[in-house]
């Protein structure tokens, strides 16, 4: 029997949100249930930060009515919430996930936060909280894990110690981001080895950028410390505002093709996940990075003139 890899479609939030050009709440929707059609399950659709730090992500209450309620069974919809009145609005939209993020380093915490590590603590843990008691499930986001634009090298400790203070507020699942790329397959065997110690590999993700091109191998690596979980972003769309230079997560087309090659399951149909990719590529007008997407667009211009 094939083992079962989940992956978590970042591109409506985490892709979409370094894009200057405003996309159209009604793009977004469609790229949304196009996305579900392909087969993906968890699907982080927006974010409820403050519309002046990410103006792409204003209309996250139009985008989420769009899509709510999925009628499909087994979908997770979710959406970033940086505080209380950002649990309240998604309350409002009939959220039942929600995701909570801070970074593994000191300076690009204050940078997206503008707080301290120390001083995100209690704002994150009245989130969880709150959201628990409202019975909603509660995703954890640690970013820098692999190294910081403004530090450099981050300690495996710093890592480990947000993700238990994570976990102690009762989120389910902890991502541990690469976000900027900067990680090799032995650092990612090293740190994952590291923290499975403490936590079961069923409780923690990876979310792997590929901006220096190892991406994909920093999955593999993952997949052997035994992670089952991935983020990952429709076409290689992303970024990140506070961490300069930073490319696109890895691609999802790239990362389902790797995978059904290995012969894991993942339950995505490629050729309708193409479509995905082909759409938001058109709304965009330029060419995503993704490797299949490009391959499988050819291959299909191809066949139309033979």
């Amino acid at each position: 029997m094939s083992v079962k890899v989940q992956i978590v479609e970042v591109g409506p939030r985490d892709g979409l949100q370094n894009e200057s050009a405003i996309v159209p709440a009604e793009a977004k929707i469609a790229l949304i249930h196009k996305l579900l059609d392909a087969g993906l399950e968890r699907i982080e659709a927006s974010s409820f930060v403050n519309p002046r730090w990410i103006p792409q992500l204003a209309d996250a209450e139009e985008v989420l009515r769009g899509i709510l309620p999925v009628e499909k069974k087994g979908v997770q919809i979710s959406a970033l919430v940086p505080n209380v009145r950002g649990l309240e609005r998604a309350r409002q939209c009939g959220l039942d996930e929600i995701a909570l993020f801070m970074s593994a380093s000191e300076s690009h915490n204050r940078k997206n936060i503008n707080k301290s590590i120390a001083e995100t603590f209690p704002v994150l843990a009245e989130v969880a909280k709150e959201a628990l008691a409202l019975g909603m499930r509660v995703r954890g986001y640690v970013s820098t894990v692999f190294g910081c634009p403004y530090e450099g090298d981050v300690p495996v400790d710093n890592s480990r110690r947000v993700t238990d203070a994570l976990l102690e507020m009762g989120v389910y699942e902890v991502s541990l981001g690469d976000t900027i790329g900067v990680a090799t397959p032995k650092q990612v065997h090293e740190i994952f080895a590291e923290l499975v110690k403490d936590v079961t590999t069923e409780r923690l993700a990876g979310h792997f950028h590929d901006t220096r091109g190892t991406g994909l191998a920093n999955v593999v690596a993952a997949l052997e410390e035994g992670i089952r979980t991935f983020d990952s972003s429709i076409g290689g769309l992303g970024g990140c505002p506070y961490a300069p230079g930073a490319a696109g997560n890895i691609s999802t087309e790239d990362l389902v093709y790797m995978l059904h090659g290995m012969g894991y399951e993942t339950g995505v149909d490629l050729n309708r996940l193409t479509e995905a990719g082909a759409y938001i590529q058109e709304q965009l007008g330029r060419e995503l990075s993704s490797k299949v997407l490009k391959a499988n667009l050819a291959k299909r211009q191809l066949e139309e003139h033979t």
